[in-house]
């Protein structure tokens, strides 16, 4: 990269970009005289690295920060985001974005205009920038309170789990304070050590894994193919529905969404639009794009247009009876559709023992909130046909999840490993836990989310009636904590009711603060003990190892997840 940087100020390289630069990649591009991108929604450039435990390792730490800034450069290197080419431009990234059939052209004038003398057109700051350089960059004061910052969020999101940002950090810093060459020795030295450690080895299986199981059609014969899907039926419109719906019509897919009311549709309805604004506001989408995937789910308190559906996914009420009727009033109106389950912990073959078609029914088990939940759980049961398993999986690749493949079960996979987890929180609140106690000692262990909270998003009275399905299934090892109940008799459903271990009205965005009056409905009152932090993971987390070892020996060789 050196001499390709020293080769652009004698002779310009220029990089045109078309399709994603990401990390070496990028730091190519970062080496030559300038910059040009493709207007092409697939292009897209970053330093994705710490995302596998390691950092920019051919000088990006360096170059990315003297070429936009410190401030945004930490932003793209300490995160592993990447932006698309209009962002990258208002970043100063690139120079100039073009449609992709005048890319090399034009490329190839500004690689003359520039052996010619004539500099590549720069972005201007705007105001507020230039006034974030003068007060933060351009100052030794400034700049030690920008890393001091950066240093503080990294740990607050990372609880010192992953090294890789902070050792970038530091070798951005040293690059700015003591220059590029002590920089890159930084960064090249803790390349090294962060490529030999166990993050990395990690991160990066996981990586391969993800990407092998992308290219996992979901069934064992390579001549079985996916139906062809057009329209989905979805009924239910609530947090679950809602969700599944959005990141169906988000993927082009037109849907028709059915509640039993003009109001609970409605309220869906307004979820999927919420959504879409958001992302328009974020940049994410154009208005357009807003306005056209909006139009792509419309609305019934029928079955009117399911017959067009070809494939049916519900979210109705966690219970077996309810989930049959359901079953039978769509064969009635579409004989030939493939009906999936969104159910959590009802076994797909009880539920299809009232279709007509059971190889049409399938389980599609998707996680709250789904806009934002990557793993989507597909349950085949034993009369599940193989071209209904690959349409669903097909379905669900197309929608951007992270698809696995289980056998039929009382909880399938996910729900069977968390259950004992949840299960454990709920004893230690009964042991008089605080809600803040149990939830931080798991986030600060490495969850993204305490269980409680979960449990909040989820929904107090689904993990209630999932549990009491486990415990029929499992016996005493998956008994529920008695008094529980309670929680959800009261109506604290979670925040689908705006209200359960946290409150969700009266506080700030983003703000978690535990609703002190459930512990009025718990034994102890208010009064809340104090168990040791370690006490509280070691129970919760080796719940889920103990049931993860009994999922393991019995369905090993029978569950594709397994493998």
């Amino acid at each position: 990269m050196d001499r390709l940087e020293e080769l652009s100020r004698k002779k310009p390289v220029v990089a045109a970009i078309h399709g994603p630069a990401l990390g070496g990649g990028l730091e190519l591009a970062l080496a030559c005289a300038s910059r040009i991108a493709s207007d092409d929604r697939r292009t897209q450039l970053g330093q994705p690295e710490v995302q596998l435990g390691v950092i920019p390792g051919a000088g990006g730490t360096q170059r990315l920060p003297r070429l936009i800034g410190i401030a945004q450069a930490l932003d793209l290197i300490l995160t592993g985001k990447s932006v698309r080419a209009g962002k990258a431009r208002k970043l100063g990234l690139v120079d100039e974005v073009v449609p992709k059939a005048i890319l090399l052209d034009v490329a190839r004038k500004r690689a003359a205009a520039l052996a010619g003398g004539r500099p590549a057109p720069k972005r201007s700051p705007l105001v507020p920038e230039k006034l974030q350089e003068v007060a933060l960059e351009d100052n030794p004061i400034g700049r030690r309170f920008l890393f001091h910052e950066a240093r503080k969020s990294i740990r607050k999101k990372t609880r010192g789990h992953y090294p890789a940002p902070e050792k970038a950090l530091e070798a951005v810093r040293i690059g700015i304070e003591e220059g590029p060459e002590a920089g890159y020795r930084a960064e090249a030295e803790r390349f090294g050590e962060l490529v030999v450690g166990d993050v990395a080895r990690h991160l990066v299986e996981i990586f391969f894994a993800t990407q092998e199981l992308k290219k996992d059609t979901g069934v064992d014969d390579p001549s079985v193919k996916p139906a062809r899907v057009e329209k989905i039926g979805m009924l239910g419109a609530g947090l679950m529905g809602a969700g599944i719906a959005y990141v169906s019509v988000e993927a082009g897919i037109p849907v028709r969404l059915k509640d039993r009311d003009d109001a609970s549709l409605g309220r869906g309805l307004r979820q999927i639009a919420g959504i879409l604004d958001e992302r328009v506001k974020r940049k994410r989408l154009t208005f357009r794009d807003g306005e056209e995937k909006l139009a792509l789910v419309s609305g019934t308190t029928d079955y009117s247009g399911f017959k067009s559906c070809d494939v049916v996914i519900e979210a109705v009420f966690e219970d077996l009876g309810v989930k049959q009727t359901t079953l039978k009033e769509v064969e009635r109106e579409a004989p030939a559709v493939i009906f999936a389950s969104n159910t959590s912990s009802i076994p797909i073959g009880r539920i299809a023992e009232a279709a007509q078609r059971p190889e049409k029914v399938v389980g599609m088990h998707f996680f709250s909130p789904v806009d934002k939940m990557p793993l989507l759980e597909v349950i085949r049961a034993k009369s599940t046909d193989a071209q209904t398993v690959a349409t669903v999986v097909a379905i669900g690749k197309r929608i951007g999840k992270t698809v696995i493949v289980v056998n039929d079960g009382p909880g399938f996979y996910t729900s069977r490993i968390l259950g004992p987890y949840l299960n454990e929180a709920s004893y230690l609140i009964l042991e008089g836990a605080a809600v803040d106690e149990i939830d931080s000692a798991l986030v600060d262990f490495g969850f993204p989310v305490g269980p409680l909270q979960l449990l909040d998003e989820v929904g107090i009275d689904v993990g209630s009636k999932v549990a009491h399905i486990m415990q029929g299934a499992f016996g005493d090892r998956m008994r529920p904590p008695e008094g529980f109940e309670r929680i959800a008799a009261s109506g604290r459903l979670g925040r689908k009711a705006k209200k359960g271990f946290y409150k969700y009205e009266g506080v700030q965005k983003g703000e978690k603060t535990v609703d002190e009056t459930v512990y009025e409905l718990l034994p102890g009152g208010v009064r809340r003990g104090s168990i040791p932090r370690e006490e509280i993971v070691e129970r919760c987390v080796l719940q889920m190892v103990n049931e993860a070892a009994y999922s393991g020996a019995k369905f090993h060789d029978r569950s594709r997840s397994a493998r």
